[in-house]
C-alpha cells in the first residue's frame, strides 16, 4: 500500500485547492472571531473581574460592526472559493503522511534493529489523548481557547514528557508498600570527582516531592529545529540497560542503602535550547495564551523547580561506569516513586501491572493517537512540534464535502497518529451513521500497520494500531454500537488485506494489536449499558475494567468538568495530579457517570457516586491473531495530567510487554 504524502495526486489540484481555500479563509476566520468574542471562557471572565463591566461591552460594540462589515465583504469571495473547493474533495486523499526529513533526527531504522538484540522480549508504549483543537469559537464551548497557541504547547509538552531521561526506582521494604507513603528529594547528587563509581550512595530525606537533577539531553524547549536533535539521542535504545535504583530499609524518618544497579554509560549532556532558564522559557510563553502561563509547580513543561510527587521518570544508559559529570544539569526533573519489591509485587496483590496518575507522558513513548485535531492550521503546528520526537506522522485524516459519505462534511475526522517506528500501511473509514452536529465532521477510524523489528531470520515483526472517535451525543447508544460493529469489520478487513504470507515473503510475526480513542461512553454509567456489553470487549481487553458496569478501583474518569479547568487545584499538571489522587478532588473536577438520580456534572458533590468518573478514553489490546509463541501483557497504565489547562480530557498511556522467551523466535 502506498502512503499518501500529499493531499492531492498532483501539483495542479493542490494549487487549485490552496487558491480556493485562500478565498474561503478570510470569511471563515472573521466568522470564527465574531462568534468567539461572544463566548468567553471562565479564565477570561476572571481576568475581567477587576475591569469595569462597561469596558468589555464597549470592546464588543466597537469590534462587532467591523467584523460584520468585513464578513459581508468576504462572502462573495468565499462563495466562489467554495464552488471550487467542494468538487476538489472527490480527488482528495484521506490522510497526509509526513516523515521527518532531518536525517540527524531519524532513529526509526535504529529502533528496528533492537528486536534482534532482545533476548526475551520488548516493551512498547502507547498514548492517547483528546486535545480539543477545534476552531476557537467551538473550542470555547469546552472552556478552552486560543487553539493555535494550544496546539504548539500540546505538542511541546508531549515531546518533552516522552523524551525525558528515565530512572527506575525499586523499593525493597517489608513494612511500607504504599506508593504515596514516601517521596524523596536529592535522588542523584554528584559525589566528588570520581566518575567510575559502581554505586551512587546518596543521603535521602523524606519530603513531599522528589527532585532529580538529571541530564537535559532529552528536553526540547526551543521552537527551532535544534531541540529535536537534543531529544533524539535519548530516543534510541529503548531496550538498553535501565538505571535501576534500589532502596532498602524500614519506613522511618529516612531511607538508606541507596544503590544503582547497572548504571552506566555517559548520558549525552547536549547543549543548546535545553539550557534555557525557566525564566526565559516563561517569557517565551507570555505571547501565547494566558492559560499556558507556567506557574511554579507546573510540571507540564518539565522546566519548573518543584517536583511532582507521583510521576514516573526513568533514565536510559549504556553499559559502562557512571560519569557523574553528566548528571549535573540546570534543569530539575520531577520524579515519582514507583514502589516495587524485589519480587516485583504490585501495589495491589490482585493487580498484575503498575498503574499511576502521572504528571508526564511516559518516557520513550512509541505511538501516539490524538483525537479532535480538527483545525488544519493547528494540526500543522502540532505536527511540527511532534516531529522533534516522532519520525512518522499521519494527520489531516478524513474526508470533506460529500465525498465518501452520505452527508456533507465540513471538517475532517480530527484523528492524528504519530510513531517512532515506520508505518507500513494505513487505511481510513468514515462512519456513515453520524447524527446531529457529529454528522458535520467525518468521524471514523484510522487503521495502521507498523514495523517494530525483525527476527534473526529476517522475518518482519509488525504491530497493528487502530484509532477512533465515536458519536458524542448523549442518548446515541445505538449509533455508537453500530459504529463499534463497523470498527470490528473494518479492522478484520485491514488485517486481512495487509497480511503477508507467501514463499517469497516469509510470514510476518504480529507482536500486538491495540485499539485506542475517545469512545464517548463509560463503563459505569447506567445510560451506557448497551455499549458496555458490546462484543468488542470480548475480543479486546480493557486494563481498567472488571466487567460491564464495573471498573477497577484505581481507574479514574478521563473527562474533566470544563467549568473548573482554570481553578488553582487543576490548572497545572502538578496540581491536577494531586487533585486526581484525592477522592474528593475527583468528585469536584471530574464528570461522573450519568444516571437518573445524579446529574452528570456537579462540583463539590458529597454524595457517593458509582465509579471514579466518566472514563471515555480507552486503551484496549488483544491477544487474538498474534504470534502464538509470544505473550503480551500490560506492564504499566497511566492517567496523565501533563496537558492541564489545555484540554478537558485526561490522556491515557499503556506500556505492553511482548515476551518472546529466552531465545529469539
Amino acid at each position: 500500500m502506498v502512503l499518501y504524502t500529499s493531499p492531492f495526486p498532483n501539483g495542479f489540484l493542490s494549487a487549485l485547492h490552496s487558491f480556493s481555500w485562500g478565498l474561503i479563509f478570510p470569511c471563515y476566520w472573521l466568522g470564527d472571531r465574531l462568534i468567539a468574542s461572544f463566548v468567553p471562557t471562565t479564565y477570561e471572565k476572571r481576568q475581567r473581574g477587576d475591569d469595569p463591566c462597561y469596558f468589555h461591552a464597549l470592546c464588543i460594540i466597537i469590534t462587532t460592526p467591523i467584523y460584520l462589515a468585513l464578513l459581508v465583504v468576504s462572502l462573495p469571495f468565499a462563495l466562489i472559493g467554495f464552488l471550487l473547493w467542494s468538487p476538489l474533495q472527490s480527488a482528495r486523499r484521506p490522510y497526509v503522511y509526513s516523515r521527518l526529513q532531518d536525517k540527524s533526527q531519524i532513529h526509526g531504522s535504529t529502533l528496528l534493529t533492537e528486536w534482534k538484540a532482545a533476548s526475551n522480549g520488548k516493551s512498547f508504549c502507547f498514548g492517547s489523548a483528546n486535545v480539543c483543537l477545534l476552531p476557537d469559537s467551538l473550542a470555547r464551548l469546552n472552556n478552552v481557547f486560543n487553539t493555535q497557541a494550544r496546539a504548539k504547547e500540546v505538542g511541546r509538552r508531549i515531546r518533552n514528557g516522552a523524551s525525558r531521561p528515565q530512572i527506575k526506582i525499586y523499593i525493597d521494604s517489608p513494612t511500607n508498600t504504599s506508593i504515596s507513603a514516601a517521596s524523596f528529594s536529592s535522588l542523584v547528587s554528584p559525589q566528588g570527582g570520581d566518575s567510575n563509581n559502581r554505586a551512587v550512595n546518596v543521603g535521602i530525606k523524606r519530603t513531599t516531592s522528589m527532585e532529580y537533577k538529571g541530564d537535559n539531553s532529552g528536553l526540547n524547549n526551543s521552537e527551532d529545529g535544534r531541540d529535536g536533535k537534543a531529544g533524539g539521542d535519548t530516543n534510541e535504545g529503548e531496550d538498553g540497560n535501565t538505571c535501576i535504583v534500589r532502596i532498602g530499609g524500614e519506613d522511618n524518618g529516612h531511607i538508606s542503602d541507596l544503590e544503582a544497579d547497572g548504571t552506566g554509560g555517559q548520558v549525552n549532556n547536549s547543549k543548546g535550547p535545553a539550557d534555557r532558564s525557566p525564566e526565559s522559557e516563561a517569557e517565551s510563553l507570555k505571547g501565547q495564551t494566558p492559560n499556558h502561563k507556567q506557574k511554579e509547580g507546573d510540571s507540564g513543561s518539565l522546566d519548573s523547580y518543584t517536583a511532582s510527587r507521583e510521576s514516573l521518570v526513568k533514565v536510559r544508559a549504556a553499559d559502562g561506569p557512571v560519569d557523574q559529570s553528566t548528571v549535573n544539569s540546570k534543569l530539575l526533573y520531577k520524579a515519582s516513586l514507583m514502589k516495587k519489591t524485589s519480587l516485583r509485587k504490585k501495589r495491589n496483590t490482585d493487580e498484575l501491572f503498575d498503574h499511576e496518575i502521572s504528571a508526564f507522558f511516559p518516557a520513550n513513548l512509541d505511538f501516539l493517537c490524538l483525537q479532535e485535531v480538527f483545525d488544519k492550521r493547528a494540526a500543522e503546528k502540532l505536527k511540527e512540534e511532534l516531529h522533534h520526537y516522532f519520525e512518522y506522522i499521519l494527520y489531516d485524516v478524513g474526508v470533506y464535502s460529500c465525498h465518501g459519505c452520505c452527508t456533507f462534511k465540513f471538517v475532517n475526522s480530527g484523528l492524528l497518529f504519530a510513531s517512532r517506528y515506520p508505518v507500513m500501511d494505513a487505511a481510513y473509514h468514515c462512519y456513515p451513521n453520524g447524527k446531529g452536529t457529529d454528522a458535520l465532521s467525518s468521524k471514523g477510524a484510522l487503521f495502521l500497520k507498523v514495523q517494530v523489528g525483525s527476527t534473526p531470520q529476517d522475518q518482519r515483526i509488525v504491530g497493528y494500531i487502530s484509532c477512533t472517535h465515536l458519536q458524542a451525543l448523549a442518548g446515541d447508544s445505538t449509533v455508537r454500537c453500530e459504529q463499534l460493529d463497523l470498527l470490528q469489520d473494518w479492522l478484520a478487513d485491514f488485517r486481512k488485506s495487509t497480511s503477508s504470507s507467501s514463499t517469497a515473503n516469509p510470514e510476518e510475526l504480529v507482536a500486538f494489536d491495540v485499539l485506542c480513542g475517545d469512545l464517548n461512553f463509560d463503563n459505569c454509567s447506567s445510560d451506557d449499558k448497551l455499549e458496555q456489553q458490546h462484543s468488542l470487549f470480548t475480543r479486546y481487553k480493557d486494563p481498567c475494567r472488571l466487567g460491564p458496569g464495573e471498573d477497577k478501583s484505581w481507574a479514574i474518569g478521563t473527562l474533566l468538568d470544563p467549568e473548573g479547568l482554570y481553578d488553582e487545584e487543576v490548572c497545572t499538571a502538578d496540581n491536577l495530579q494531586k487533585t486526581m489522587e484525592s477522592e474528593e478532588g475527583r468528585k469536584a473536577y471530574i464528570v461522573f457517570p450519568t444516571s437518573k438520580t445524579h446529574p452528570s456534572s456537579q462540583k463539590g458533590r458529597k454524595r457517593a457516586l458509582k465509579g471514579n468518573g466518566r472514563r471515555i478514553d480507552y486503551m484496549l489490546y488483544t491477544e487474538e491473531g498474534l504470534y502464538l509463541e509470544w505473550k503480551v501483557e500490560v506492564e504499566e497504565f497511566s492517567f496523565i495530567t501533563q496537558l492541564a489547562g489545555l484540554t478537558d480530557h485526561l490522556p491515557v498511556a499503556m506500556r505492553l510487554m511482548v515476551s518472546t522467551g529466552e531465545e529469539d523466535p
